[in-house]
């Protein structure tokens, strides 16, 4: 069994709460973002312990958030680990794709995919995000500008784009 390593970050936007075992980060969240529990229960399913010493994959992510926050860092670079189904994996893997300073449609996201008639299913997948920032869901907004379905808040959610320098008339 894994050993789980949990470390928490404060940022302009709120404490964020980091879980990863020795070769991955698993979880990053806000600590009160709508799923945290719910995504920390999935995650720490068959893993022996929660220890908060020294991990090389956290100690990694505070340095890439501390980066982020400043505007010096355009993409993360620490070991991350899925956990979800295939189709979720795949929309996250898109995600990926979206770069710094840059956004997208959920209906966008979907035809990337060769999805276009899944963009309901593409943006529940989004939802259950459980690498906040380093997999980017902040970048997808709605066809109109809208800032819907961001678990951290709209608020954040439009703090976090106008951070990368997307400066748009979001409505809400």
């Amino acid at each position: 069994m894994k050993t789980l390593y949990t470390k928490s970050f404060e940022t302009p936007l709120g404490k964020m709460v980091a879980f990863a075992h020795q070769e991955a980060l698993l979880l990053l969240d806000f600590e009160d973002s709508k799923y945290f529990e719910k995504h920390l229960k999935e995650i720490s399913q068959g893993l022996s312990d929660i220890k908060t010493s020294n991990n090389t994959v956290l100690n990694l992510l505070g340095k890439e958030l501390d980066l982020y926050f400043k505007g010096e860092l355009k993409k993360f670079t620490v070991p991350t680990e899925f956990s979800g189904t295939d189709f979720q994996k795949k929309v996250w893997e898109e995600l990926q794709n979206i770069s710094f300073g840059e956004y997208r449609s959920y209906q966008s996201q979907a035809d990337a995919m060769n999805r276009p008639k899944s963009v309901r299913a593409v943006a529940n997948a989004n939802s259950k995000n459980k690498l906040c920032l380093v997999v980017p869901c902040h970048r997808v907004i709605g066809k109109n500008l809208s800032l819907t379905g961001y678990a951290g808040g709209v608020d954040r959610k439009a703090a976090l784009l106008k951070l990368e320098g997307i400066e748009l008339v979001f409505k809400k």
